[in-house]
């Protein structure tokens, strides 16, 4: 029977060993780990993200500095808060909600958070550190939702040693990073992507489908072979029937119903990877401040 990997239930459980740990950096310090979470204008669904991100932030105990800007906020302005963010004590994890309104360069405010801050683990020197670094070291930064993704795979209880493992999606948040965890995991990893020939075959070769390209089930049921893991990272809305009414419905990169039949484990949308992408954003934000205390 397939295994519906419960990024909910698994990211809970990170949560609370967060508290536990901040609990205690309190008692030894006197000082919780502090987050500034940074909105440029009201975009809909960033301010859902933002909401549910302190709300996690707030129940673990660090401490929430919020910087809720105007649209028309310019690219200087911006730029002027994040070096200040960067020198605050009380601050040690900064995040930039993105998207951004189109007159500010993402690229460049995400490389002004100082590399230590860096609660998504986006900057060039958290990326490049995470290519050559132990296998074992916890001081890193790390993307969160290809972190997240891990966890759910080693939470599985399998050998991840020598798995051949597809990932979906080269982008430089979800797909390179994530190729990089599996393969210090000593995964036999494939980066595919849109201009991927015989994707379907490729994919039917896989112990792992890590699904992260942004077309809504994209990955059909007879791209999986019997026995693999996949884990879906796409959040896609589609528009479907129900009882003769246009509704919107949430779906994944992977056609779950098909592909579940054939897969050992599968993570569900939603309820699969979203969780467990705030659940690391805490625990960046934590390991930011441990280092912080370090020095």
């Amino acid at each position: 029977m397939t295994k519906l990997i419960n990024g909910k239930e698994i990211a809970q459980n990170l949560r609370n060993e967060l508290k536990k740990e901040i609990d205690n950096l309190r008692s030894k310090t006197g000082k919780v780990p502090g987050l500034a979470v940074v909105q440029v204008g009201n975009v809909a669904a960033s301010s859902v993200y933002v909401k549910a991100k302190t709300k996690s932030a707030e129940e673990v105990g660090i401490k929430v500095i919020d910087h809720h800007l105007k649209e028309e906020t310019s690219e200087k302005e911006l730029l002027q808060l994040v070096m200040k963010l960067n020198k605050q004590v009380n601050v040690n994890g900064i995040l930039v909600q993105l998207p951004l309104p189109n007159h500010i360069n993402e690229q460049i405010i995400l490389d002004s958070i100082h590399p230590d801050k860096d609660a998504d683990g986006f900057h060039p020197l958290n990326v490049g550190k995470l290519s050559i670094a132990s296998h074992n070291d916890e001081n890193l930064l790390i993307p969160c939702t290809p972190y997240g993704c891990l966890i759910m795979l080693k939470g599985l209880g399998i050998n991840l040693a020598g798995k051949n493992a597809v990932v979906i999606g080269r982008s430089n948040i979800v797909g390179k990073p994530m190729a990089q965890l599996l393969l210090k995991e000593s995964c036999t990893v494939i980066i595919a992507h849109s201009k991927t020939q015989n994707l379907q075959e490729v994919c039917q070769n896989a112990d792992i489908i890590v699904a992260a390209v942004g077309r809504p089930e994209m990955v059909k049921g007879n791209w999986v072979k019997n026995g693999t893991v996949v884990i879906d990272v796409g959040i896609n809305r589609i528009e479907v029937k129900i009882n003769g009414e246009n509704k919107n419905k949430l779906v994944g990169d992977v056609d779950f119903k098909e592909a579940a039949k054939n897969a050992f484990a599968i993570t569900p949308v939603p309820g699969g990877v979203g969780p467990m992408t705030i659940a690391c954003l805490l625990r960046n934000t934590t390991i930011a401040f441990k280092n912080a205390q370090k020095n």
